[in-house]
C-alpha cells in the first residue's frame, strides 16, 4: 500500500474508529469481562444489524443493552416478553377518541432507537413474528397504515439457553433476520473481582446519576454511511462465496447459509475491518465474524446431533475446508 492509499484509508476509517473506540472503551469500563461480546455488539451496530444475545441468567445481558443506549444517548425501549403478550403490545394499536370521534395511533415500545426484546423465546410465534417487518423493513403497519421507525433502529433480543419449558423456539425465517447471534458467558476470575469492586464502590447504584452519552446517534449513522467506502477485493468476494456455498453442502449440515446470511457476513466483516482502522477487508475479518453470523443459521442433520457434533465444530471445519486467498 503506497502513501496515497494509506491516507485514503485513514480518511475513511478514522471517524469510525474514533467514534467506536470511544463507545467501546466506555462500555468495557462499565461492563467488565465481556470484551469479545462488546466487540461483536459494536460490529452489529456499525453494520446496521440486529443481535440475538444468548446467555444464562445474571450475565449482564440487559445491563449491556441499556449501557449501549445510555452511552449513545438514544431512545431505549424494553419489552419483557411473556406467553400472553399480543403483537399490539409491541407494535401499538388504534384508539378511538370519543371527543374527536376519530382513531389515533397509540405507538408501542417498538418505536424506539434501541429495543431490548427480553426472553424472546418465551412469547408465542404470532407475537415473535410482529418483529419481522420492523427488523427487515424498518417500518410497522398498524391497521393498514405504515409508520417509519427511527433511522438508528436496532433490536437486541435475549434468550436463556438452559430453561426451555414453556418456550417457543424461533423459526428459521426469523433467526435469519438477526445479523449476529452472540453468546455471553461468565466473566473470567479477575474481571469478576473487578465487577465486585465496582459494585462495592457504587458504580452500579440505581440511584446514582449513571452513565452519560459519549457518542451521538448522528455520529453512529454517519459512521454507517462511511462503511460503504470500505473496499472488498474480488478474491475476498470469491472466498466468502465459497464459504457460503460450502456451508450448504457440508456433510453435517441439513440447511446452510442463505443469501441473506452472505450479505450479513459481508457487512459484519466490513464493520470489523473499519473498527480495526482499515478501509479494506481481510480474510481474518471474515473469520472473526463467522461464528456469530452462522451459529444460528446452520441446521445440523439429526445424525450429526446424535453424534454430539455442534455448530461451533461445523463452522471451524467449514473455515478449514475453504482455502484462504493470498
Amino acid at each position: 500500500m503506497n502513501s496515497g492509499d494509506k491516507h485514503l484509508s485513514t480518511q475513511i476509517t478514522e471517524p469510525i474508529t474514533e467514534v467506536f473506540n470511544r463507545l467501546g472503551t466506555a462500555m468495557k469500563d462499565y461492563v467488565v469481562g465481556q470484551d469479545m461480546v462488546i466487540d461483536q455488539i459494536l460490529v452489529a451496530m456499525l453494520a446496521d444489524g440486529h443481535v440475538l444475545l444468548e446467555g444464562v441468567p445474571g450475565t449482564a445481558k440487559t445491563l449491556l443493552v441499556k449501557t449501549v443506549a445510555k452511552l449513545v444517548g438514544t431512545e431505549f425501549g424494553r419489552v419483557q416478553l411473556t406467553p400472553d403478550m399480543l403483537p399490539s403490545d409491541i407494535l401499538g394499536t388504534s384508539v378511538y377518541d370519543l371527543n374527536t370521534k376519530t382513531f389515533s395511533v397509540k405507538k408501542g415500545p417498538i418505536f424506539t432507537s434501541l429495543l431490548l426484546a427480553d426472553e424472546i423465546n418465551r412469547t408465542a410465534p404470532k407475537t415473535q413474528s410482529a418483529l419481522l417487518e420492523a427488523m427487515e423493513e424498518r417500518q410497522v403497519t398498524i391497521d393498514g397504515q405504515t409508520h417509519k421507525l427511527p433511522e438508528l433502529f436496532m433490536v437486541v433480543a435475549t434468550q436463556n439457553p438452559v430453561e426451555f419449558e414453556g418456550t417457543y423456539p424461533l423459526p428459521e425465517a426469523q433467526l435469519d433476520r438477526f445479523m449476529l447471534k452472540i453468546l455471553i458467558g461468565y466473566p473470567e476470575g479477575e474481571a469478576e473481582k473487578t465487577m465486585l469492586a465496582n459494585w462495592q464502590n457504587g458504580v452500579y447504584d440505581r440511584k446514582s446519576e449513571g452513565l452519560q452519552p459519549v457518542v451521538s446517534a448522528a455520529e453512529v449513522i454517519e459512521c454507517r454511511q462511511k462503511l460503504r467506502e470500505v473496499n472488498v477485493e474480488d478474491s475476498l468476494f470469491n472466498y466468502l462465496m465459497q464459504l457460503v456455498q460450502k456451508s450448504r453442502n457440508i456433510s453435517d449440515v441439513q440447511l446452510g447459509a442463505s443469501p441473506r446470511a452472505a450479505l450479513a457476513w459481508l457487512s459484519a466483516a466490513k464493520a470489523h475491518a473499519a473498527l480495526e482502522g482499515r478501509n479494506f477487508v481481510t480474510p481474518d475479518n471474515i473469520k472473526f465474524v463467522a461464528h456469530p453470523v452462522l451459529r444460528h443459521r446452520l441446521i445440523l442433520t439429526p445424525e450429526s446431533e446424535l453424534e454430539g457434533i455442534n455448530t461451533t465444530q461445523v463452522i471451524n471445519k467449514l473455515l478449514g475446508l475453504v482455502p484462504v486467498p493470498r
